[in-house]
């Protein structure tokens, strides 16, 4: 019986060797948004390889800050500090395995402290939930030794205007090793999808080609401004995004980064499902 695609990123991770962990004077983090799949990402080998090497294109990771598309909660939230907690299995449809995989992550209660005393305007609340699969399911790719701590923060509103500021007070953590990452997909029509398009047999809708374009290009000029109007001048809307809480993470990055109106290219682009897989780094 043929290996798991995933049982084979495993072995590809062990060849990689020891990953050297980020230190002072490799400066700031940056801050990254991520298309980040669901769990058949397990079976997609390039886009395993795509998210694992641009995880090792950078330092190892301090800590890890995540905001999901699959945690909108106000006020803000964040996951148990706890070791090990068990993940939110937020998904169904797929096969059982996936009901079953674990991501036991170190505690993170030092992260949680810093987040708790940075952001004490803002009434956050800490929970004993786990990582949804927005967090745990690209994290297991680019990090599979689950050997960093890791929390996640609630989403708490769709306004890009409060997002960038919500990721512009994460920013420092940058400085101190901690990745600070917005989880979304840069499209997510799923109603809109055909068996044929999810298949692969035909390309991806013209919807979603539409709105990914636009966001490469607004990206490219580092036009926040256009960004934060997506609903009215984005092309393909709604079908792109018949709700938004995977397009939004996008400005929790963009805050986040020393420069939001710096140009950005893309580390990984291309579609899965007809869903834009686009993502990219903010320095």
């Amino acid at each position: 019986m043929a290996a798991h695609p995933y049982e084979t990123h495993l072995a590809r991770v062990a060849r990689a060797g020891e990953h050297a962990g980020w230190q002072p004077a490799d400066g700031p983090l940056p801050a990254l948004y991520l298309s980040h799949g669901a769990p058949p990402l397990f079976e997609d080998t390039a886009w395993m390889e795509q998210l694992f090497g641009w995880a090792r294109s950078l330092p190892r990771p301090r800590a890890i800050l995540i905001v999901s598309a699959h945690w909108e909660e106000a006020p803000l939230a964040l996951t148990s500090a706890d070791a090990a907690v068990t993940p939110v299995y937020d998904f169904g449809g797929f096969a059982p395995m996936y009901s079953r995989m674990r991501y036991d992550t170190p505690a993170a209660t030092e992260l949680s402290a810093q987040l708790l005393g940075m952001l004490s305007s803002e009434n956050v609340h800490r929970t004993g939930r786990g990582l949804d699969h927005g967090a745990w399911v690209p994290l297991k790719v680019m990090y599979p030794e689950a050997d960093i701590p890791v929390l996640q923060l609630s989403l708490p509103t769709s306004s890009p205007a409060a997002l960038l500021e919500l990721g512009g007070k994460l920013r420092s953590l940058r400085e101190e090793g901690v990745l600070v990452i917005g989880s979304g997909f840069t499209t997510h029509g799923l109603p809109f999808l055909t068996r044929e398009v999810m298949r692969g047999e035909v390309e991806a809708p013209g919807w979603s080609r539409q709105f990914d374009a636009w966001a490469q290009e607004a990206l490219a000029r580092g036009d926040v401004d256009e960004l934060a109007a997506y609903r009215a001048k984005a092309p393909g809307m709604p079908y792109a995004h018949p709700t938004v809480e995977h397009f939004t993470p996008l400005f929790v990055t963009l805050g986040a980064s020393a420069n939001p109106e710096a140009a950005r290219t893309s580390e990984i682009d291309g579609f899965w499902w007809g869903l834009s897989k686009r993502s990219f780094a903010a320095a």
